[in-house]
């Protein structure tokens, strides 16, 4: 049987002894904790030089990997020459340590899509012990943080980037040692205090904390549950204590570099050593090339541990959010304050409002799906308003959306929704997704189910009509506008929920190929194609205005009493005098949805609690199931697309919470009135 040592720095409570098998070999581990006496650490070294088969060396803090003068510690650095002189390997765990952080980084980002880290805000609490990770991080996110010198030298800093870590690393932290009085400056007063809360603002914003194994509880103890809660954890060898440590805090995620071999966790030293006595690798000098190579086929995976017990894994988001008219513009407190004091000045402020940067309206929290994968994200405004967007063109609103996504991406989102623009800023959609530095959708795809979702569900509340099999409706359907991409899906949206659906259009050839396609797709329902709206017009229970030439067919005075009109158009088909004139018409726009999850928090955008814009539940749903890709842009969603986000709508919980009209939200009220107005006017009839 071969015997690994390990002699620790640590505290001698810890001790173990452990048999294990290892490639087809026993071995006896024997841990020996010295309390930090140097000299006993010598004296165990040589007692089993030429005894041991490896001694591996823990406790220490491990030799940094960057800088010009990169070194170890006064400890490790005695102990490393010392081992110098015997015959026996000694290792701390180096090699194996730098190839496992960078496996465990890759191997946890493709495991779980490929987007894991994608820009995520990651904190350093020392990015010169984890420099290797850092090295690695930067390939998926930019948002990297580094607090060497505000916990190293008390430097009420943090750095933003790999570069400057390797300057700090390189010149800034040895010349520091040079600076006269620097400790009692900065390890007091009004110095640490604002060293201490740029520590605890990182900490907030921060989803990753990357925490040395040497000093982990120091890191630490200062933290509260409430400033980890949720948080993912990357640190090495995570022995049982620390797990429980973390789980007290709340930390959702922990990923331990060091993989773990037996039922008992053993430090990177430990199993560096096993690997030198089992393998016959001579030494630290071995290729990382190699070694890396023996870890894959081992699988030696790191350690994905969820404290809480289920697994935890939150996806981000952001969704741009502008103000329609100036009363939404009242919804920030600076202008709410300006237009009670000078209402005069509203046309002013809008203009000004227009060439602000875009900003942070509100965080959004508490999503969750029934698959337990959670959502977090961001609103971000734009000050400017669709009449200030038609005034001054499609790049200039083209240019707020790049600097949005800029801002979405440093927030840590992995996609961003643009949502809906009016009609001449279409194309700027396009050209976001072709700039961008994260993926875009605009949420067309879901806004086209959710139109239809309401309107299926509006003529079911009317209760005029009836229901075939338990799901079909008996009813007539009618879209204008069916040979543009938004009206061909439509009508096939109508063909799954009607029994009868009319098909107008002014080309009849590609009428005819649109119903010929969809005769394929749908069975027992019927399908007419014609070139005018008028001829059946008035039999019809359901009509969509899918396009803008529909204002001039479709007359309100022609329609059924109990019909209901979807208008998908900006801007609207009627207006809100003709709408009046029709009190037994239902006239509809869209519908909203409700969130899956029980705390959300949001500010208002003008709907009910827990309830969004299609638009903004699309980017929610793709988030959601880690879909990080350019979904939908321009106007003109694809049938497949909207099938599919409407599945994988239903798939993560999301319900629909009401219907839209053309002055906000319609009430089962309403519903009820136009059901009775309709009733009355059909007796007439």
């Amino acid at each position: 049987m071969k015997q690994i040592i390990n002699i620790s720095l640590g505290p001698g409570n810890d001790d173990y002894e452990l048999d294990v098998e290892f490639q087809g070999q026993k071995f006896a581990i024997q841990r020996i904790g010295v309390d930090g006496d140097l000299d006993r650490a010598s004296e165990l070294m040589l007692t089993w030089n030429k005894q041991a088969d490896a001694i591996g060396l823990s406790g220490i803090q491990f030799p940094y990997t960057i800088g010009s003068r990169a070194m170890p510690d006064r400890k490790t650095a005695r102990l490393l020459k010392e081992a110098k002189q015997l015959n026996t390997p000694v290792t701390v765990g180096s090699l194996l340590r730098d190839v496992s952080h960078e496996w465990s980084l890759r191997h946890t980002h493709f495991i779980f899509g490929g987007n894991y880290f994608t820009n995520a805000r990651v904190l350093f609490f020392s990015g010169m012990a984890n420099s290797k990770i850092a090295r690695v991080m930067q390939e998926y996110t930019p948002n990297l943080q580094f607090a060497d010198p505000l916990l190293e030298e008390g430097l009420p800093r943090l750095m933003s980037s790999y570069n400057e870590l390797e300057l700090y690393a390189g010149r800034v932290k040895g010349a520091l040692k040079w600076l006269p009085g620097r400790r009692t400056v900065t390890g007091v007063g009004p110095v640490k205090q604002a060293a201490d809360y740029l520590l605890q603002r990182a900490v907030e914003k921060a989803q990753v904390l990357v925490v040395p194994y040497y000093g982990f509880y120091r890191y630490l103890d200062k933290l509260s549950a409430a400033d980890l809660r949720g948080k993912v954890i990357i640190t090495t060898t995570a022995y049982a204590d620390r797990v429980a440590y973390l789980k007290e805090k709340e930390v959702g995620v922990i990923i331990d570099t060091t993989p773990k071999l037996f039922d008992k966790v053993i430090g990177v030293s430990v199993l560096e050593a096993l690997l030198m006595a089992a393998l016959q690798l001579p030494d630290e000098k071995e290729s990382s090339d190699d070694l890396l190579e023996v870890i894959s086929e081992m699988e030696m995976e790191p350690r994905i541990l969820y404290p809480g017990g289920t697994e935890h894994r939150v996806n981000r988001f952001a969704y741009i959010v502008y103000p329609l008219n100036q009363s939404f513009l009242k919804k920030l407190k600076t202008i709410e304050v300006v237009s009670e004091v000078a209402p005069g000045a509203m046309d002013t402020v809008e203009k000004m409002m227009a060439y602000a940067p875009p900003f942070v309206y509100s965080p959004v929290t508490g999503i969750k799906s029934p698959t337990g994968v959670e959502a977090q994200g961001w609103l971000i405004g734009l000050g400017v308003t669709p009449e200030q967007m038609q005034a001054h063109g499609p790049e200039f609103t083209t240019k707020r959306l790049l600097m949005a996504a800029r801002l979405a991406r440093r927030l840590g989102a992995q996609i961003m929704g643009i949502g809906l623009f009016p009609k001449a800023m279409r194309s700027a959609s396009l050209e976001v997704s072709k700039h961008a530095v994260l993926p875009i959708t605009t949420g067309n795809s879901y806004l086209a189910s959710a139109t239809l979702w309401a309107a299926a569900e509006a003529v079911r509340r009317m209760g005029l009509t009836k229901v075939k099999n338990g799901k079909i409706l008996r009813a007539r359907t009618m879209v204008i506008g069916a040979t543009g991409a938004i009206g061909a899906i439509c009508a096939r949206l109508l063909a799954t929920a009607f029994e009868e659906v009319h098909m107008v259009g002014r080309n009849m050839a590609k009428l005819l190929t649109l119903q010929e396609s969809m005769q394929a797709e749908t069975k027992g329902v019927e399908l007419h194609v014609s070139t005018r709206a008028d001829t059946h017009l008035g039999d019809m229970d359901v009509v969509i205005a899918a396009s803008g030439g529909a204002a001039k067919v479709l007359d309100i005075m022609r329609l059924k009493p109990g019909c209901v009109v979807t208008d998908t158009t900006l801007p609207s088909v009627f207006r809100a005098d003709q709408i009046v004139k029709r009190p037994d018409v239902l006239v509809i726009r869209s519908g909203e949805i409700l969130l899956p999850g029980n705390n959300i928090e949001m500010k208002d955008i003008g709907l009910p609690p827990e309830v969004v814009y299609a638009g903004l539940a699309e980017t929610i749903i793709l988030a959601l199931e880690g879909r990080f890709e350019t979904y939908t842009v321009g106007s003109e969603p694809q049938w497949e697309k909207v099938k599919e986000i409407y599945r994988l709508g239903l798939k993560h919980g999301m319900q629909l919470a009401s219907i839209s009209g053309v002055n906000g939200t319609v009430s089962d009220e309403e519903i009820a009135r136009v059901r009775e107005a309709a009733l009355k006017e059909r007796k007439k009839r």
